[in-house]
């Protein structure tokens, strides 16, 4: 696993945190939580999205070195097309 920049601990895969994120939602949105509980799990909601924005805008970043055009790389923005 990587570890964060300040390296106290291991950053979770995207996945695993996308998938505990929607345990999180899930939970909140049942709305049976004692405001304590429902505070920690929102701001483990957090932690999680940030994480899950920060890998995805370096995933972003590796396509767009990967694009190549008339042989330099040229950055460019993935932009799938819509069906």
């Amino acid at each position: 696993m990587a570890e964060n920049e300040a390296g106290s601990q291991p950053v979770e895969s995207f996945e695993t945190c996308l998938d505990e994120l929607e345990q999180v939602v899930k939970q909140l949105e049942a709305g049976d939580l004692p405001l304590e509980r429902a505070l920690e799990l929102f701001e483990r909601g957090m932690q999680l999205s940030d994480s899950c924005r920060k890998q995805l805008e370096e995933a972003e970043t590796r396509v767009e070195m990967l694009i190549r055009k008339d042989g330099k790389i040229q950055p460019e923005p993935f932009r799938p097309e819509k069906t």
